[in-house]
């Protein structure tokens, strides 16, 4: 015979797959516990719609932010053993930023362009000097060439925006280029 879950007796199982005997107390014992299941599962659908409206309510930038933060993450996993872009003072030894040679502000069309954004020391150069632009171009066309920095130059003037759906995949990419840098690390 089963155990009441609340008084712990015995008891003639009156329906299949009772836990509560037919005493007034542990009949109000399992009307609770009916509430409380109901109430979890009404939490679980609200938190479901609420994802839901949220995801509804964002805008392109807030998919962009998303994934230029995303991008900038993996800047910084890449060149993290590098020296800074601008003034080549050596990997951990300043706080690594992803600076971007043309501003992302700016040129959204080139934000996400691997070929614009380097690792570079977040205080002296990025902060303090704006980038360092000076610095950064001669280096820049040291790292990948004088061809690819025109054709960068050229790329910062196209009127290019990324869909929303492109945005996601971008994003889901460079997640996937940040794991696979860190197991080539490990």
């Amino acid at each position: 015979m089963p155990r009441c879950k609340n008084c712990k007796e015995t008891y003639e199982q009156y329906e299949f797959n009772n836990k509560f005997c037919l005493e007034l107390d542990c009949q109000t014992q399992k009307a609770l516990f009916k509430l409380r299941k109901i109430k979890k599962q009404e939490q679980v659908e609200w938190k479901q719609r609420k994802k839901e409206g949220k995801e509804n309510l964002k805008t392109w930038e807030d998919y962009f932010q998303a994934t230029l933060k995303v991008f900038n993450t993996f800047i910084r996993e890449r060149d993290k053993k590098n020296p800074c872009i601008s003034c080549d003072k050596p990997a951990g030894q300043y706080k690594l930023t992803s600076g971007h040679f043309h501003p992302q502000g700016t040129y959204r069309s080139i934000a996400l362009d691997e070929d614009n954004a380097h690792g570079q020391c977040w205080f002296n150069c990025n902060k303090n000097k704006h980038g360092n632009i000076t610095e950064y171009r001669p280096r820049l066309i040291q790292k990948i060439g004088l061809k690819r920095v025109e054709e960068l130059d050229k790329r910062r003037n196209e009127v290019k925006k990324h869909t929303i759906p492109e945005l996601i995949i971008l994003k889901q990419e460079y997640k996937e280029k940040i794991r696979i840098l860190k197991q080539q690390e490990n």
